[in-house]
């Protein structure tokens, strides 16, 4: 293990937005095996100080690794194209009609019927984005195009949290 891997090299798997979650899983145990500090105990406290650190080291790329919004923002970040969205909120003119909608949507909305049909919208809005993550990022190379999907599924991301508060409410 190298401190300078990215976490793609680290987990020897290939940098791609497609990644296998099974695979990623086995290699975050195989990982943390090999890092374990009780298997450094006898080299003394130095040693387990270090074992510590590779396996923070470890559990920060599984996370990164395992979410698709952090794996994309990773891989445009690693390609020269940050996602920076506490700074940069720009967004379509047609995604910003749609949140609008939603949020007019998820505000008027009076039963669970109503809330699970936005839902149901809102679950294929997400599919959709990942997609178009998937071939923006592994087909075309183009970062700078997909920090625009990053940006809008964290969006959907929150706004599928807003539904999951809303349903807590009607269930009150």
């Amino acid at each position: 293990m190298n401190l300078n891997d990215n976490d793609f090299e680290l987990f020897d798997v290939p940098a791609t937005f497609a990644q296998e979650r099974t695979v990623l899983d086995a290699r975050w145990k195989e990982l943390q095996r090999e890092a374990h500090p009780d298997r450094f105990a006898a080299q003394g406290a130095a040693a387990q100080r270090v074992a510590m650190q590779w396996s923070v080291r470890i559990n920060e790329a599984y996370q990164r690794l395992k979410d698709p919004i952090r794996r994309a923002s990773y891989l445009c970040e690693l390609h020269g194209a940050p996602v920076d969205a506490e700074n940069n909120t720009a967004m379509p003119g047609d995604f910003l009609m749609q949140q609008m909608e939603w949020r007019e949507a998820l505000d008027d909305v009076a039963d669970a019927t109503a809330l699970e049909a936005l839902q149901a919208e809102v679950g294929a809005a997400r599919a959709r984005a990942l997609s178009s993550l998937d071939w923006l990022i592994d087909e075309k190379g183009d970062y700078p195009a997909a920090v625009g999907q990053v940006r809008a599924l964290m969006f959907i991301e929150r706004f599928a949290q807003d539904i999951e508060s809303k349903f807590d409410q009607l269930g009150q």
